[in-house]
Order: C-alpha cells, then sequence, then structure tokens
C-alpha cells in the first residue's frame, strides 16, 4: 500500500537478490533521452545544493566579522544600532517567530476544513471552481495584501482586537499596549499572514486528502461509521504527514515575508522595553533588512543586517528538517 510519501512497506526491505531497498538494478534502455535525462537530473540536484551552500557561505563571510564587533548581547539585546555597532536579535527572533505561529494557528485549521469539504462534501461542478478559486489567493502579490490590510481590514479589526484583550487580557500574551497603534501590531499581522498562506496549505491537504484510498474509506464505513467518523479514522490520519508538509510550507513563507509585514507593523524605538504581548509592535527580520536598505553602504553595518538574514535563514532550515523528521516518523501511520 502506498503513502503519501511514495513509499511503502516493501520498500523497507532488501529485494530478493539483497540489495539494499530503493534501488534499482541499475539496468538502463541505453537510449540517448535516457542518459541525457539522468545527467540532467543529477545536475539540477547538484546544483540546489550548491547554491544553497553558496548562500550560507556568503551569509557567515558577511555576518562574522559584524558580530565580533558586536558591543551588545547578538542573542538577547532588543537594540539594533550600526552606529555605534550594537544590536541583537531578541527582538527580531520574537517578532518574526510568534506572527508566523499566529498565522499558522489560524490558518492550518481553515485549510484542512476547505480541504475536507471540497474533497469529501463538495459537489463537482462546485469543488473545481472553488480550489481554482483558492488557489488564485496565491498569486496575488504580497503588496496587495499588505495596502489591503492595512487600508480595509485593519479598522474593522478593532472590535475583535478589544474583544481578545477584555476577555484575555488578564494573560501576558494578550496584555494591551498603549504605545502601540491598534491593528499595527504583531496579531494583526498574524491575522494577515494567515490569508497569505491559506492558499499554499489549502491546495497541499485538498491533494493529499483527495488521494485516500477508497478501500480506507469503505472499511470505516464498513464498521459502521459515520462521515465525520470515517474522516476521523481514514482521511485525517492518511492525510497528516501532508498537512505537517503543507503547514511547514505555510510557515516559511510567513517567516520571510517582508511587504506586508512592513505596511502594516509599528516599529519601535531602538532599545525599547521587551514586552510580550501580541499588542506590541516590533519588526521582523525581513522587514528590519528591507526597511533599512539605506544603510547598505557596506563594511560591518551591512553586515549586521546580513547577520539577521542569516538568524532567519537557520530558522528556516530548522523549520523543515524538523518538519521532516516529524514526517518521517508518521509515515508508518500512513501506509
Amino acid at each position: 500500500m502506498t503513502s503519501t510519501t511514495g513509499a511503502s512497506v516493501a520498500d523497507e526491505f532488501p529485494g530478493p537478490e539483497g540489495r539494499p531497498p530503493l534501488t534499482g538494478d541499475g539496468a538502463s534502455t541505453g537510449r540517448v533521452g535516457d542518459r541525457v535525462f539522468k545527467w540532467i537530473a543529477y545536475g539540477s540536484g547538484f546544483v540546489v545544493v550548491v547554491v544553497v551552500a553558496l548562500v550560507a557561505i556568503f551569509l557567515v563571510v558577511q555576518a562574522v566579522p559584524a558580530i565580533a564587533q558586536d558591543k551588545a548581547n547578538f542573542f538577547t539585546s532588543t537594540q539594533f544600532s550600526t552606529s555605534p555597532l550594537a544590536f541583537g536579535i531578541a527582538q527580531l527572533l520574537w517578532t518574526t517567530v510568534m506572527t508566523s505561529l499566529v498565522a499558522l494557528v489560524i490558518a492550518v485549521p481553515f485549510a484542512i476544513a476547505i480541504s475536507l469539504f471540497l474533497t469529501q462534501y463538495a459537489p463537482s461542478w462546485l469543488a473545481k471552481p472553488a480550489a481554482a478559486l483558492i488557489d488564485l489567493l496565491a498569486a496575488v502579490p504580497s503588496i496587495v495584501y499588505g495596502l489591503w490590510g492595512a487600508y480595509i481590514v485593519a479598522p474593522k479589526f478593532g472590535p475583535v482586537q478589544h474583544f481578545l484583550q477584555d476577555v484575555l487580557g488578564w494573560l501576558p500574551l494578550f496584555k494591551p499596549v498603549a504605545t502601540v497603534t491598534e491593528q499595527a501590531n504583531i496579531f494583526f499581522v498574524g491575522v494577515i499572514l494567515a490569508i497569505m498562506i491559506l492558499p499554499i496549505i489549502t491546495a497541499i491537504t485538498r491533494e493529499v486528502f483527495a488521494q485516500t484510498p477508497a478501500t480506507h474509506k469503505e472499511a470505516a464505513y464498513a464498521l459502521g461509521a459515520t462521515r465525520w467518523e470515517m474522516l476521523r479514522m481514514a482521511v485525517l490520519p492518511f492525510g497528516k504527514p501532508g498537512i505537517i508538509s503543507a503547514s511547514m510550507l505555510g510557515l516559511g513563507r510567513a517567516l520571510g515575508e517582508t511587504i506586508a509585514v512592513y505596511y502594516i507593523l509599528s516599529t519601535l524605538p531602538d532599545g525599547s522595553k521587551f514586552i510580550v504581548s501580541l499588542f506590541n509592535g516590533g519588526s521582523t527580520f525581513a522587514s528590519q533588512i528591507a526597511g533599512n536598505y539605506a544603510e547598505f553602504t557596506g563594511g560591518t553595518s551591512t553586515g549586521a543586517y546580513i547577520a539577521a538574514g542569516l538568524v532567519l535563514f537557520v530558522l528556516t532550515f530548522v523549520v523543515n528538517a524538523v518538519a521532516r523528521v516529524i514526517i518521517e516518523r508518521r509515515k508508518a501511520f500512513s501506509e
């Protein structure tokens, strides 16, 4: 039985000739097209690895001299000044992670619900146009989302923000921050990012749910399950690796989003006190780099921003690695 990853239980065992799993016998048709395609595939994979390695080397080479001259603690300071050179990533890291997590918490349940509706409930005349319409949202430029969020959605978001502050204001995460303009905070940016990553997560989970083997669903019905119980016992477990993969792709998009965040999020004065509230302002790694592009004059001052970019690179790399580990552990449950 195949899984969403393309592997099966038989792939885990050696072949009858003792070859390791997932390896062929080296046979080839000998055709020119096969050999050309083989080397193009090898070359493409090699180019990707080289490009990633070169980007990492560039970031490290440019960032290390600036970090060596940093007069502030790089990991705990909220200050980010290039003259004198005293910068830290504490506030940038918090804002980047929290905006992305808020977006993920909002977007994933909606994406799963939409995907289940389109694949399990909606008639075909509705499912295909609706899926295409949602996919089109991914093609909208981020600057459009930024302008739309700042001028159209933000004025209408005030009651939601006040409700959350009234009900959950006893939690540090939801405490009001008087110095930050309403609807220009971390939480509202997370809402806009959730709309931006929703098409990506929905498209992948929809395709995975649609591939659920009919035998799984029929077996659930044969045991007397209702439609919801069938979804809970057959479709959702089968699609769990796909949901995780889609969520990590969406998280990567949210972590690196620049323009929409730059337009909406209220920046804080340099060295402001660290506040954990989601209704505080700040800057993400990407918006901090984009907003200070005029300071890229070379030397260690530029290296400070490249150091911030290096942290974002590592953060994205770690997120994808963790997702890969989770998917590998879950693979056996979806076969």
